[in-house]
This record gives C-alpha cells, structure tokens and sequence, in this order.
C-alpha cells in the first residue's frame, strides 16, 4: 500500500523559509512524478511544484517560481520543497502527490496524481 507522509510545516513570519519533506512508501514503481499542492481554508486545491524521479525534469505554478524548489532524494524516495520569501498569501495545508504515469513531463493537474499525503500546515504571519 502506497503511502505519502509529508513533514516541515509550522508557523513562520513573512520573508522566512520552511523546507517541507514528503516520503513515499510502500511501492516499487521506478519512473513516476511527485507533486506539491495547497489548499487554503474554502479554497481549492493548487498546483505548486512538480518533478519527475527520472531526468529530474520540474514544474512550477507561477506563484512558486523563484521562491519555491523542489527536489528529490531518489535513493530514499523522498521529495521536498524549499519555500523561501513566504508571504501570508502562502498560508495552506500542502499536500503531497504521487503520479504513475509515464508522461514526459510532471503534471500540473492534481486528476493525473493517483496517491496523496495527508498534509502538512504551513502558516506564514504577517
């Protein structure tokens, strides 16, 4: 059974840095995609970041880019995020994905991840 448990949220001030992690268990599959999502109180569920273990290829929402990074430790298949420059804005539970498929490219679209975390909370004061 696939399982995803992210850590590394909390409470940070605006312009500080949380750096998430997420661990996959419980699969074998070798060429995949693992994705960062949020979802703020009321809100719907937003891209942030996604790569593929496999070439390392990326993707970011707009919001990300430049303050956001994402990367992976394949030998222990694991995905984080390093979020720097938080704004309040930023404030959401982040959820981390697994996608399966053999596209190219990492998906932007939270239908193409098959397996989810629980989240984590990241809250950013202003």
């Amino acid at each position: 059974q696939v399982q995803l448990v992210e850590s590394g949220g909390g409470l940070v001030q605006a312009g500080g840095s949380l750096r998430l992690s997420c661990t996959a268990s419980g699969h074998t599959y070798y060429t995949y995609s693992m994705a960062w999502f949020r979802q703020g109180p009321g809100q719907e569920r937003e891209f942030v970041a996604a790569i593929r273990r496999t070439g390392g290829r990326t993707n970011y929402a707009d919001s990300a880019k430049d303050r956001f990074t994402i990367s992976t430790d394949n030998a222990k298949n694991m995905v984080f995020l390093q979020m720097d420059r938080l704004q309040p804005e930023d404030t959401a539970t982040y959820l981390c994905a697994l996608d399966v498929g053999t596209a190219i490219a990492p998906s932007r679209s939270n239908l193409d991840y098959e397996y989810w975390g629980q989240g984590t909370q990241v809250t950013v004061s202003s």
